[in-house]
């Protein structure tokens, strides 16, 4: 089964979505505050679950988003979720969430436990191999610092 790319365009109250299944990018960026996260979220998560059956052996999930919404962030954590379920402890999932540095620079081990939340939640059932980095960006995006999170 071949997959084809996701790519929706970024709107006033949703993220661009940019997932490219031939080299396991999987890209949201810039804000997401959907007035209905279900109508926004469930195709993509349908994809997702079409992706795990061909992953590559990396996949990047990366959350580069402003701003999201509670709504949004449940959705995240469903999108982790099944991207867990790549069924092959030989192959990488890796979260990349994406702060402004001067949020990343006051992040306390509380904050960075609630930032991996999405995670925690589902590393227990996981069966692939997980990480989680996190990265500090400048107002143009540029990376500026990053941590990884050892599971």
């Amino acid at each position: 089964m071949k997959l084809t790319k996701l790519h929706i365009p970024e709107s006033k109250r949703t993220p661009e979505i940019d997932f490219n299944p031939d080299n396991g990018m999987l890209i949201l960026k810039g804000k997401s505050i959907p007035e209905n996260a279900t109508k926004v979220y469930e195709p993509i998560l349908d994809w997702m679950k079409s992706y795990i059956k061909v992953a590559p052996e990396k996949t990047y999930l990366h959350f580069n988003l402003s701003y999201f919404n509670t709504a949004s962030s449940i959705w995240m954590t469903r999108m982790v979720k099944v991207l867990s379920n790549i069924d092959d402890h030989e192959k990488l999932l890796t979260i990349n969430i994406y702060f402004h540095v001067e949020e990343y620079d006051e992040m306390d081990d509380e904050d960075i436990q609630e930032a991996i939340s999405m995670v925690l939640k589902v590393i227990d059932k996981a069966t692939v191999s997980l990480g989680v980095k996190l990265f500090g960006i400048d107002d143009d995006g540029s990376i500026l610092k990053e941590r990884l999170i050892l599971l």
